[in-house]
């Protein structure tokens, strides 16, 4: 198992709007290949982590693209652009 997690920091103010947009783009969001899990988190001050579970180790160039483009519906939400980082799961418990 592998996890694609990407930090983001929102503007003030736009919580509301991009959950909105989040929520709308679920069917897309949980379609990408190799996708087990997604959770978002987010700060009061608008700082936020996405975790997304994957089977696959690596994206190919069509999955980035799709990443890509589902993050472009946030861009005008976000003070900077979001920075991802490829991982090895270790652990994965549930109580």
């Amino acid at each position: 198992m592998y996890a694609r997690v990407t930090n983001y920091k929102m503007k003030p103010g736009s919580r509301e709007a991009a959950t909105k947009v989040m929520e709308g783009l679920r069917e897309q969001i949980l379609a990408l290949p190799g996708i087990v899990k997604f959770i978002n988190v987010m700060k009061d001050d608008g700082t936020g982590v996405v975790v997304a579970l994957s089977t696959n180790q690596t994206m190919d160039e069509e999955t980035a693209a799709r990443v890509q483009a589902l993050w472009s519906n946030f861009m005008e939400f976000l003070e900077s652009p979001p920075e991802r980082g490829d991982f090895h799961v270790v652990a994965d418990w549930t109580a």
